[in-house]
């Protein structure tokens, strides 16, 4: 008979390539391999819906019937590692970049990374935010202070545009004209104090300015990435959100 700890290794692994473990009975030894695979049918059911409650607007765009059997694909390549599902997807971007049957929707990998870090900002840990004086005393001396960042900020830059059709694929969302997905778009992703998770569009100046304070530059040497945008809205929209958790000192 085969350890607790073996049996367990070869119950998950035949979950997912369908190789009945070793050890496995039932009341008609014969009918072992149909209760078994019954059983992995309802884990792939549960994992595919949760693979698309993570990734709503990918599902919405290809289908759910083409979502289910790609998810399928997904879950025998890349199963959970932990039952905190909230943790599983991070390489649906990588495996949609490798599909051949999504090639004719290169916006795809782009649309899943914004979805999953939606997800990671919505589960990321709560922490305190500066107060307007904190922030005034930083802008003052922009050569010597940098920000820290709530851990829920993210940054998605695409040569698609992952933010207009994001929009156009939420629910009650009217489409007035037809949707060019071929336009670049920066989104900046975040939680906010309402708890919410909305995806904000940023011009390219504002979005160089945000991926330099996300590196650690100090707000001068940001400002210098901004190209022609003025970082006060970024700041003020980062400040409101809660979005800034500590001034630093350079060095």
């Amino acid at each position: 008979m085969p350890t607790h700890a073996d049996f367990t290794r070869a119950f998950r692994a035949g979950l997912f390539t369908g190789t009945l473990p070793p050890g496995t009975t039932a009341q008609a030894p014969d009918e072992a391999t149909q209760r078994f695979a019954v059983y992995r049918n309802n884990v792939a059911h549960s994992l595919t819906r949760a693979l698309a409650r993570r990734f709503p607007v990918v599902e919405r765009l290809v289908g759910v019937e083409f979502f289910t059997a790609m998810a399928r694909l997904y879950i025998e390549a890349y199963p959970p590692a932990s039952p905190r599902l909230f943790l599983w997807g991070e390489g649906f971007a990588r495996f949609l970049q490798g599909f051949p049957p999504v090639r004719s929707l290169p916006y795809l990998p782009d649309v899943s990374r914004l979805e999953w870090q939606r997800g990671i900002a919505y589960h990321a840990a709560d922490m305190p935010s500066v107060t307007p004086a904190d922030l005034a005393l930083a802008a003052a001396d922009p050569a010597r202070f940098k920000l820290v960042l709530h851990p829920s900020v993210g940054l998605i830059r695409s040569r698609h545009a992952v933010v207009t059709i994001w929009q156009a694929n939420q629910p009650g969302a009217v489409q007035t004209g037809p949707l060019r997905a071929d336009r670049a778009e920066d989104a900046l992703i975040l939680r906010d104090r309402a708890d919410q998770v909305p995806v904000i569009a940023l011009s390219p100046g504002e979005a160089g300015f945000q991926s330099a304070l996300m590196r650690g530059e100090t707000l001068l040497e940001a400002a210098t990435r901004a190209e022609g945008a003025d970082p006060a809205r970024l700041l003020s929209l980062l400040m409101r959100a809660g979005a800034i958790t500590g001034i630093a000192q350079q060095g």
